[in-house]
């Protein structure tokens, strides 16, 4: 059962147990008696008496690939997943044939009453196009969005979760859903069906073949082993494209790739029917008892891809605006705190927000982009590190904000920074920013101190360095790190996701004698409710510290944004009053967690693990 589960999850015939199968019982008969009983008003029908083998062939056909996997993991060999099928999951799954029932009725039904549904051809070639088309292009892209839908929290925990509830997934897991989410599926998939009907072009392969092909791949994508072997993608790859198995991302290969140009048209129509900002979450901060302060929160999203945000000269204009009005619109609203996180902000949008300040300079709100937050975790992640060896930072990436304000603030602490950067104009750009020529104050001689070119360094036998990578940080450099080196983003999105496998066959692009941690992330307390989404690269209630910055900023009642390229010759010691307050509200220091316990991207299996 689903953790909460919700209206319509049981199935109607579950009392009637294995007599549910007398449902069928007066639609094969009446498919079946004009072979009998044959008139001038009641002739046989080759396609509605090919209903009931057709049942059959759908429950032989689940059964086939049900044994299959059971005799593979019995022999425990390529399991995905290294762990028993427990007692619990075989009852659960014990009713996959009720999808078939029920779709059986409905089948039965629609060529019994639709006008136009009986007597169908066996092949149109026509109609078989239409539903390859219609199933690769809007089904599929509904489809995203359904499945998408359904994880979250609240149809997650009354619906879906039932059929998460199967750890080591089988062919047949793929059909073990509460009675209302399979309406929803039924709903979706018979588009290509009707579609044929209403134009005239259903025949009798278009429809077999089409839940076939769909019974098909549910099955193979949900083994607990490998069908196919990885070979085959190897001498074959547009196989990969095609059809999906349980160790390939179906849906980033189709979605990007065989599908690009179909779901590109209907990510147009998306865009145009959602042409503004959008409510995503909404949550509440109830710290009452603590600090007498409630605070609202709402999450809201931007109508475009990430590809669209790497296409900047093209979408600059049209990504500001939509940024821009929705700030005018939180500021008619009321809201007290706007923060910017992950691509809507940075110095080539949009000068890290500095444009909407200097364009309406009478806003009633903050503007947040929370940097001081992320440049916090960072630091304490280094400054708490507990090694023998001395460390020594090395900073991999452009000179943006962040990268800025990190190396000042590390050098203030003690801690050699080493900057690889183009020229040597570009490093005294950077010692001009932190230090002017009359600051005399021991942090500014000792931040002059520490600040090295790198080249200029020289690694010492018995230095342990820690690199400071973003998103420029490049696969190659990544394989020419020493050994024990501890890499930490400082950006939204972990720079290793573009990286290509170290070795051919390799099952994940991390090293084994290096310690990744996570990109700045904060676990969030039990008093910030109804949070049920997160970056897809960070584990469930843990929140990037772009997002965590806004809700300390409204908790504290700080005056001034913080947004823009503003930087300052010495450190102001936001550091610290950021820090102190995240901990003091309850937030908690997820980066301190090194990826070799945390869970990780495998890229193989295109998924969080660990």
């Amino acid at each position: 059962m689903a953790s909460k589960p919700g209206i319509l999850t049981e199935w109607p015939w579950t009392p009637l147990g294995r007599f549910k199968y007398i449902l069928l019982a007066p639609w094969v008969l009446d498919s079946m008696s004009p072979l009998f009983f044959e008139t001038n008003s009641r002739k046989w029908d080759l396609s509605y008496s090919l209903n009931f083998p057709f049942l059959l062939w759908r429950v032989i056909h689940n059964q086939i690939w049900i044994s299959f996997s059971r005799f593979r993991t019995s022999k425990s060999k390529n399991r995905i997943l290294d762990k028993p099928i427990e007692f619990e999951q075989v009852d659960r799954e014990s009713n996959w044939d009720d999808n078939i029932i029920m779709q059986g009725l409905m089948f039965y039904m629609g060529q019994k009453y639709l006008e136009g549904a009986s007597n169908l051809p066996i092949w149109r070639t026509d109609g078989i196009v239409i539903t390859i088309l219609l199933h690769t292009g809007p089904v599929e892209f509904l489809y995203y969005w359904l499945h998408r839908s359904l994880h979250h929290h609240y149809l997650y925990s009354r619906y879906h979760s039932h059929h998460h509830s199967s750890i080591v997934t089988e062919p047949i897991t793929s059909v073990i859903h509460p009675f209302g989410e399979h309406l929803m599926y039924f709903l979706l998939f018979t588009i290509p069906l009707l579609t044929m009907h209403l134009t005239g072009t259903a025949s009798i392969v278009g429809f077999a073949g089409y839940i076939t092909y769909i019974d098909f791949m549910n099955n193979m994508g949900h083994c607990n082993f490998e069908f196919v072997p990885s070979s085959l993608f190897t001498t074959f790859p547009f196989l990969k494209y095609i059809f999906y198995t349980p160790s390939t991302d179906k849906w980033y290969f189709i979605i990007n790739w065989v599908l690009w140009p179909l779901t590109f048209l209907w990510s147009i129509l998306f865009q145009r029917m959602f042409s503004h900002t959008f409510v995503l979450e909404s949550n509440t901060f109830d710290d009452h008892h603590v600090t007498k302060k409630i605070l609202k929160i709402q999450t809201w999203a931007i109508p475009r891809y990430s590809y669209q945000y790497k296409r900047l000269s093209r979408q600059r204009g049209t990504i500001n605006s939509l940024i821009e009005k929705a700030i005018l619109d939180a500021d008619k609203a009321g809201v007290k705190v706007l923060s910017l996180g992950l691509f809507n902000q940075g110095e080539e949008i949009n000068r890290n927000g500095e444009i909407y300040i200097q364009k309406h300079p009478t806003l009633k709100f903050k503007i947040v982009d929370g940097s001081s937050l992320a440049k916090a975790i960072v630091v304490n992640n280094i400054t708490n590190l507990k090694t023998h060896h001395r460390l020594v930072v090395m900073m991999r990436g452009k000179l943006t904000k962040v990268a800025s304000y990190l190396a000042l603030a590390l050098c203030q602490r003690g801690v050699q920074v080493v900057v690889k950067l183009q020229s040597t104009s570009d490093f005294e750009k950077l010692r001009s920013r932190f230090f002017s020529n009359s600051s005399s104050s021991q942090a500014s001689l000792l931040a002059a101190n520490n600040l090295i070119p790198s080249t200029n360094y020289n690694n010492a036998h018995g230095h342990r360095q820690v690199w400071l990578v973003d998103d420029e940080f490049s696969s190659e450099e990544h394989v020419s790190a020493p050994k024990e080196t501890i890499f930490i983003p400082y950006t939204q999105i972990p720079p290793w996701f573009n990286f290509k496998k170290i070795t051919k066959g390799a099952a994940n692009i991390l090293r084994k004698d290096c310690v990744y941690y996570s990109t700045p992330a904060m676990i969030i307390p039990a008093s910030l409710e109804n949070v049920h989404s997160c970056e897809n690269w960070l584990p469930r209630r843990v929140m990037s510290a772009w997002r965590v910055a806004g809700i300390l900023h409204a908790l504290e009642d700080w005056e001034g944004h913080e947004c823009g390229n503003w930087l300052v010759a010495e450190d102001d010691g936001m550091i610290d009053k950021v820090w102190s307050a995240s901990l003091r509200r309850g937030f908690l220091p997820y980066c301190n967690m090194p990826l070799s316990s945390a869970p990780y991207y495998d890229l193989k299996y295109g998924r969080l693990v660990g």
